[in-house]
């Protein structure tokens, strides 16, 4: 079995992965806050961890993958207010359409997809452990971490104090005790959703509730947790603060998670997307337009730690990567596929903290070899661990498969003039077909059309 490696933020390293328990790897990754579509920054993370999920079960007997869904949260409360519509409505809405626009990019459902406000009480109780320690306190129906408790606060971002305060936007208070504290409980008006707790009605703070989903479904320490860059900090740091706190293990950063994975960025031409900007480039809009599985390879087509500028173009040269992965395929119809394992230069490459563009080149470089079974298993093995040539290439090229009787006669009128060597003939039923908008092709099986107008 390859030897995994993965970047592990918290040590800044590249490390061969260890699990805690080889017969069950246990994985975390932070998904939606669901008052909206998903944009492609999100569909990265998506697709990295989904990734990541298939390359694990190839090496491991049993994977547990959570991912949760946020669905309380301010932004939510203000899209409630601005729409008229109900919280519940919003969020089972775009929770919906998330795990549709996801599926449509060959990203399957996590194992467990948990939702916030299904676990206020373990979020409670995570809060009143760390009141316990001394590690949070209570103000004005607030209740906060308190920063400069825990030391070690910063060690997964390597944020000094100043960048901590810049960079957490951080509110000034009265009720705070230092101007690093973040929320872990917040009172809520009677028109807001919330819930009653120790402190009085109110509703969580965002960070707790990913160290409470994480412990509750795979217990700590587990194996790994990530998500996109932009949670590094504050989001990821202050669920270390919290979980290893609240267990007394403030002097061991990987008492919540061994290993975190972080996703850079995707940029729009260069530039960070933002509303100010006009370049939020939402994946519902974009299944619409190009197949899912040409949208996925270009998430994949940089390293997932590297930053990824999204275009049109770069979208068109991946669908044109996989046409002819699905041309040579379709030349391998009628061969029965041998169950070959994957090309272990492909598992290398993945193995190599998810090289995948090493891994396509070296998928790539099947192309050179001669159709055969072999090859075909080859392709398709590989194509299911990165989530792609998983359509009948018939259907992704455009070839006519429902059958048209006025075209198959002139085909079956030119392969008989071809046959008969009526070359003239031959050409003008082509040219008669072409000015229909059909193309052929005549390929080892048969001759094939499509429409391409």
């Amino acid at each position: 079995m390859p030897q995994l490696k993965l970047f592990n933020t918290l040590s800044r390293e590249k490390e061969a992965f260890q699990p805690l328990d080889p017969a069950h790897v246990r994985v975390y990754a932070c998904g939606p806050t669901v008052y909206n579509y998903a944009h492609i920054g999100n569909a990265r993370m998506a697709v990295v961890f989904d990734l990541l999920a298939n390359l694990l079960r190839g090496l491991y007997p049993k994977v547990t993958y959570v991912s949760n869904i946020t669905d309380v949260d301010d932004k939510i409360i203000a899209a409630a207010n601005e729409t008229g519509e109900a919280i519940e409505a919003i969020t089972e809405k775009y929770g919906r359409i998330y795990n549709e626009d996801m599926s449509a990019l060959g990203v399957s459902p996590p194992d467990i997809q948990p939702r916030a406000t299904e676990h206020i009480t373990d979020m409670i109780a995570l809060i009143e452990k760390l009141i316990e320690k001394d590690h949070a306190y209570e103000g004005e129906g607030h209740v906060l971490f308190n920063v400069p408790s825990f030391p070690a606060y910063g060690g997964l971002s390597g944020r000094s104090r100043d960048d901590q305060i810049a960079g957490a936007r951080v509110e000034v208070a009265p009720y705070k005790k230092d101007p690093a504290d973040f929320v872990l409980w917040k009172p809520s008006e009677d028109d807001q959703p919330g819930w009653d707790s120790p402190w009085g009605r109110g509703r969580p703070g965002w960070h707790v509730e990913c160290s409470a989903m994480a412990e509750k479904h795979l217990g700590l320490p587990f194996d790994i947790h990530g998500g996109g860059a932009d949670l590094k900090f504050p989001h990821h740091e202050n669920e270390i603060a919290q979980s290893c706190c609240a267990h007394g293990a403030e002097d061991d950063l990987s008492a919540f998670a061994k290993t975190w994975v972080h996703n850079g960025f995707v940029t729009v031409q260069g530039e960070k997307m933002s509303k100010s900007l006009g370049n939020i480039t939402l994946v519902h809009d974009l299944i619409d337009n190009f197949p899912g599985e040409a949208l996925r390879l270009t998430l994949l087509s940089a390293h997932y730690r590297q930053p990824l500028d999204w275009s049109v173009e770069g979208i068109e040269r991946n669908k044109n990567i996989l046409d002819r992965f699905y041309a040579r395929l379709n030349q391998m119809n009628d061969m029965e596929a041998n169950e070959e394992d994957i090309p272990a230069t492909i598992m290398d490459a993945l193995c190599d903290d998810l090289n995948t563009p090493q891994a396509m080149a070296e998928l790539s470089a099947l192309l050179k070899s001669d159709n055969t079974p072999e090859l075909k298993g080859q392709l398709l093995a590989a194509g299911k661990l990165l989530g792609i040539l998983q359509q009948d290439p018939n259907a992704w090229l455009g070839f006519g498969g429902e059958g048209d009787t006025e075209i198959d006669a002139l085909l079956a009128e030119r392969t008989q003039a071809r046959t008969d060597k009526n070359f003239a003939r031959s050409d003008e039923i082509r040219d008669e077909l072409a000015a229909r908008g059909i193309e052929i092709e005549d390929t080892p099986t048969g001759t094939k059309w499509k429409r391409t107008g």
